[in-house]
């Protein structure tokens, strides 16, 4: 999607990567919700394609980047919650599950609430492991108009 210079959509502004966190922290629950949770603002924000450039690669190919920015663009007044998810470890990963619910407003005024499960995944220190895989990502999204 091309930022309207009116809106401030897209432009990059502000910066949504999140902190860095190191030890731990960056491996366990903190790390998974420090992720999680730029990628609500990025959306809120309507930095649709920072929120997205925060998926895995399995995430994106589900769903494009166009398909995302089209999933949250006819929403204003945008909010996203994600409460306290579940963390488990299985061949090698962490998954950190998560409810989702975002709300927002249509162009008529009317109310539109998309729920669903956001899934966050990184490889644990297996040997070999790129740095990439060491970090969280958004291992899939499913959001539906509810």
């Amino acid at each position: 999607m091309v930022a309207s210079p009116d809106t401030g959509e897209n432009d990059g502004s502000p910066d949504i990567t999140p902190a860095a966190l190191s030890g731990d922290a960056a491996k366990g629950v903190k790390g998974a919700r420090n992720l999680l949770l730029a990628w609500a603002r990025g959306i809120e924000l309507r930095e649709f394609d920072q929120a997205w450039s925060l998926m895995g690669d399995a995430a994106k190919a589900k769903i494009s980047r166009q398909a995302f920015n089209a999933m949250f663009a006819p929403l204003r007044d945008i909010s996203v919650a994600v409460p306290g998810g579940t963390l488990e470890g299985a061949a090698g990963s962490s998954y950190y599950t998560v409810p989702a619910t975002v709300t927002g407003t249509l162009a008529g005024g009317s109310g539109a609430t998309l729920r669903g499960e956001v899934i966050l995944r990184r490889v644990n220190d297996v040997p070999g492991a790129t740095p990439e895989q060491l970090r969280w990502h958004i291992e899939s999204i499913d959001l539906r108009p509810a």
